[in-house]
């Protein structure tokens, strides 16, 4: 989609994204649905054709259903049964299935795909909105303070003609090596944790036959995965030794030695090398995700390493915690304290999961040889550990910490800054669907009409959870009587005083033009 002539030169827009990946198209996307204008400036013209990210959960599935694109991702993605581990020998040391019927969030547990895909689709259902404009090709050269907003010096990679604009918010979705990271000064910090490995992509018409979920080889000295990405689209992934490089795997006899377990029986002829590569995978977080109106989001702000699969999807959980508080911000209703919450919210949540891969990875992998013999012994048993099993099958991730948008209690902590459980409703929609963008006030309780005209004031929406259903067990199970659940699905606040939670509420129009005077934050 080309930009009107006026955006080449000296306009200003109201939020500006660098980079046009997956977080870039999503929060233009979730800002669009609000009807905020929008401006994505991606420095290529097309998306990267070679796979990347292949796995997201039903947490980041549940985003993109609030994209609008549920179904045609369902189209171009598979569900995967759970994790297997094995040895060298290709012994099975334990397997963890998972249900690939529906979760509580409406969606399987695990999904594989091929990102390339992913993200056509999603620029694709980005040119749905007018007030969202995708401009390619386009490079961002410097980003600074401007009278009322933020000034970017942009260039056309083509000509080379150089422009200005002005946006009201500046989103960096730009990625590792993130340049808006390094205007707004902030610095990566290291989790200490490097690791080179192989990345092979394989194409095959033949079913290769294998267990339909995650191959994770526990090996010191040559870990690996596994994994069916489509119909026929297939990914490894091994540690690479310190003497070896990508070079040294130039072709699929160079590879064979490494897949031969899993492509017993398959001629050369009938494999496709999609791409091999090599992939340092990294743990880091930055010192910080803003500045004034400038943010971090996706690899920009984190590297997370593959061993949960949650690189990806934690830029689009980046994208969902901010786009409807920018949106909050700019109509005047709430003052920066809510963006705060951004960072407060998503860094300690991003550091949970980070801490998480590394602890699988360390647990599959490390501790030379005696930690192969430790995992060979002891990996089997492991189902007899009380609940472990479910533990790890299980794709929630952490609460949200407090902040204005979370309120903790000691009551109530294990269900705020959670998601909320996007049930099938006795509408025949699911909850989300529901409460719509703004935000839901989830009641187990019949509101009186004072009630019920105070949550309506502020833009807010009721889901009655009745006796015996799904919903309303949820609420009992924390010992609440209703939920105050926020545009992005998380519990803001829970309790048994259902007036005291309506009044809560903070004041939002869904996806309605800003009108009248700005309102106040409940808590300022």
């Amino acid at each position: 989609m080309t930009v009107p002539d006026a955006h080449r030169g000296g306009d200003r827009v109201t939020v500006a994204i660098v980079g046009g990946g997956p977080t870039g198209i999503t929060a233009a996307t979730l800002l669009a649905q609000y009807g905020i204008d929008t401006l994505v400036l991606e420095r290529w013209a097309q998306v990267y054709p070679q796979p990347r990210a292949v796995h997201l959960d039903d947490e980041v599935y549940r985003i993109l259903a609030r994209l609008g694109v549920a179904d045609a991702f369902a189209a171009i993605s598979r569900p995967a049964k759970g994790l297997r581990l094995i040895d060298r020998q290709q012994t099975v040391l334990a397997e963890f299935s998972r249900d690939t019927a529906l979760t509580r969030n409406g969606f399987p547990a695990a999904n594989m795909f091929d990102q390339p895909e992913l993200e056509k689709l999603l620029r694709q259902n980005l040119t749905r909105f007018p007030n969202a404009r995708f401009r390619g090709d386009t490079e961002v050269l410097e980003i600074a303070e401007a009278a009322g907003g933020v000034e970017l010096r942009i260039r056309e990679r083509a000509g080379g003609r150089e422009s200005r604009i002005t946006a009201d918010y500046v989103l960096g979705c730009d990625g590792a090596n993130s340049m808006v990271r390094e205007a707004i000064g902030a610095r990566m910090r290291s989790g200490k944790f490097d690791q080179r490995w192989l990345v092979i992509d394989i194409g095959c018409s033949m079913d290769l036959h294998q267990w339909e979920g995650v191959h994770q080889v526990c090996d010191s000295r040559r870990a690996g995965t596994y994994m069916r990405i489509g119909q026929d689209r297939y990914r490894w992934e091994f540690a690479l030794a310190e003497h070896e490089s990508v070079a040294d795997f130039p072709d699929l006899p160079a590879l064979r030695p490494l897949i031969a377990p899993w492509t017993r029986g398959v001629a050369d002829a009938d494999l496709r090398l999609l791409r091999v590569a090599e992939y340092t995978f990294r743990a880091q977080i930055a010192d910080r995700w803003r500045a004034g109106r400038v943010f971090l989001l996706g690899d920009a702000a984190h590297l997370t390493p593959p061993f949960i699969g949650q690189g990806m999807g934690a830029g689009l959980r980046d994208a969902m915690n901010l786009a409807w508080k920018i949106a909050g911000h700019h109509r005047g209703s709430w003052t920066s304290r809510v963006l705060d919450s951004y960072e407060t919210e998503r860094a300690r949540h991003t550091r949970q999961l980070i801490s998480l891969a590394l602890t699988v990875g360390h647990a599959m992998t490390a501790g030379g040889e005696l930690g192969t013999a430790l995992r060979r012994l002891t990996l089997p048993r492991v189902h007899l550990v009380p609940g472990l099993r479910a533990k790890i099958t299980d794709s929630q991730t952490p609460p949200l910490r407090s902040s204005p948008m979370v309120r903790r209690t000691a009551n109530t902590r294990r269900i705020a800054g959670r998601l909320c459980p996007n049930v099938l409703l006795e509408t025949g929609r699911r909850l989300d669907e529901e409460v719509g963008r703004g935000f839901g006030v989830v009641t187990t309780a019949r509101l009186t009409p004072d009630q019920q005209c105070l949550v309506a004031s502020r833009g807010a929406r009721t889901v009655f959870a009745a006796p015996g259903t799904e919903l309303a067990c949820w609420l009992s199970r924390h010992r609440v009587s209703a939920a105050v659940v926020r545009p992005d699905g998380t519990v803001l606040v829970a309790g048994r005083d259902v007036t005291a939670l309506c009044r809560a509420v903070p004041r939002f129009a869904d996806d309605r033009p800003a009108q009248g005077s700005a309102h106040a934050h409940p808590d300022e």
